[in-house]
């Protein structure tokens, strides 16, 4: 199928009180309904945090990945709210419910460390560390430096676990999935149950996503092409159940958010990272093969040289009834984009 190229300029864009500025935006990219607060050093990578008790008040969490730099939490309006402590170069962040610790669930927010070769853990929404100051990874490896991180929970009986990507690796059990654990007083502790991923050499392994509903771990390995494997460690399957989109990009395939319309069906959106688009495909696969993924639609957004994205299907209220899709852009920024503006372009290039 011939793939449209499509766009519409929204107008109403909310830029946050900071100023922002969309630099080197194309006069054809979709345009967001809010861009943040610029954080002090960079951007990289975002997770929507779900608040149970209302929905209109769920939170963005974002990394700013400096060596001073940390966790920031933005309300839906783009202005910062929070800081977590100082961390040293935080790279990608994910989020998950429930996470039993002392008895109570808690919702976590976790981060990659990479100077310290770590990936952190932070209760949401208050942002505080509960990780005894870092959980190492990679342990015994030469090459450590933890980037990517995606968090899956198995549904059989809710156990956490951390996918985690790193700078460099081999080309074989590149990636390390943790069980996040109760440590004791209150704090989070992490034991490696598998090792598993291949890897081209080409460039590195950041972007990670799980679905928890089909029960799958999809990753980029840049200028290569997309991964699929199993999420669940019990499975004892590392067999790689798909590669593509290895002919879709102009050079990194980087963020990966997953839209769900249902438990099965939706879109997989990877950022096309030096073209400013988004590339869609089936989340539920193409032609009846669930391994197999054709390329719906290309997007191209107001991002710049977009690392990292995030996409929730629930109703936040106002602009999101539909949902919300963030995405990092050069400029320190995150942009918020109503769901309803990218269904509306995926639709235009399927007819």
């Amino acid at each position: 199928m011939k793939i449209k190229f499509i766009a519409i300029v929204l107008l109403g864009v909310t830029v946050a009180s900071c100023g922002s500025k969309l630099a080197a935006v194309r006069k054809d990219a979709l345009q967001p309904a809010v861009v943040t607060q610029a954080l002090p050093h960079d951007t990289d990578d975002p997770a929507i945090w779900i608040n149970p008790a209302d929905a209109t008040k769920s939170i963005i969490i974002g990394t700013d990945k400096d060596t001073n730099g940390g966790l920031y939490a933005f309300d839906l309006q783009g202005k910062i709210i929070k800081k977590s402590i100082s961390l040293q170069r935080p790279n990608n962040v994910d989020i998950a419910y429930g996470l039993v610790i002392n008895g109570k669930k808690m919702d976590v927010a976790v981060t990659t460390e990479r100077e310290t070769n770590s990936i952190r853990v932070f209760s949401l929404p208050d942002l505080v560390p509960i990780d005894n100051g870092g959980i190492p990874v990679f342990e015994g490896e030469a090459m450590r430096g933890p980037m990517g991180i995606a968090l899956y929970t198995r549904p059989s009986d809710q156990k956490i676990f951390a996918v985690v990507g790193r700078k460099e690796g081999p080309t074989n059990g590149y990636l390390w999935q943790y069980e996040l654990t109760d440590a004791g007083n209150g704090k989070v502790g992490a034991t490696v149950v598998r090792k598993f991923g291949n890897y081209s050499g080409r460039k590195e392994i950041e972007a990670i996503a799980v679905d928890n509903e089909l029960g799958t771990i999809l990753y980029c390995d840049e200028q290569f092409g997309i991964r699929k494997y199993l999420a669940d460690p019990a499975a004892k399957n590392d067999t790689e159940l798909a590669l593509f989109g290895q002919k879709d990009f102009k050079s990194d395939n980087e963020g990966i958010a997953i839209y769900k319309k249902s438990a099965t069906e939706g879109y997989i959106l990877v950022s096309n990272q030096q073209a400013n688009t988004f590339m869609v495909y089936p989340r539920e696969g193409a032609n009846g093969n669930p391994n197999e993924y054709s390329l719906l639609a290309e997007i191209p957004t107001s991002t710049v040289e977009c690392d990292g994205a995030d996409v929730t299907n629930v109703n936040l209220g106002g602009a999101y009834k539909n949902g919300l899709f963030v995405a990092m852009s050069n400029g320190m920024t995150f942009h918020y984009y109503n769901w309803d503006s990218i269904q509306q372009l995926i639709d235009a290039a399927k007819k």
